[in-house]
């Protein structure tokens, strides 16, 4: 027997007779499945994103610099741990705290970010990639 929650459906396979033909399950929250009187675990799943990403990794230094800018943009402590991953939101920005931040970092790097570039910015990794794309595109 195996159960989906949310959709709240069940189904019971006895020996090898199919399940239910054309039954079609989206979004499930978990499963839990049982064999022969034995129960395992319930499984949590992840929402869906996109299967494949491909991210090209910016320059450690890039990286570095971009964190050292926010972290002086938005006056956080020297301890405060900021990397890669750090969403800009997490770390207290709002929008104008995120114009300033790209403002520092068109100057440290010398670059124009245009508008609608700088909206897609959320994390120091986007922004560090950005930076190397626009200095390579410079060059």
């Amino acid at each position: 027997m195996a159960s989906i929650m949310q959709s709240s459906m069940s189904f019971v396979s006895l020996s090898n007779q199919a399940l239910v033909s054309g039954t079609r399950i989206s979004n499930p929250s978990s499963v839990s499945l049982s064999i022969k009187g034995r129960n395992f675990p319930s499984i949590q799943l992840q929402p869906r994103g996109r299967r494949f990403q491909f991210r090209c990794a910016a320059k450690p230094e890039t990286v570095k610099k971009v964190c050292d800018i926010v972290k002086k943009q938005l006056a956080l402590s020297e301890d405060s741990t900021v990397t890669g991953e750090s969403k800009f939101a997490a770390l207290g920005a709002d929008s104008l705290d995120t114009v300033e931040i790209v403002m520092g970092l068109e100057e440290e790097f010398g670059i124009t970010v245009e508008e609608d570039s700088a909206q897609s910015i959320s994390t120091v990794q986007d922004a560090a990639e950005m930076i190397d794309k626009l200095l390579e595109s410079k060059a």
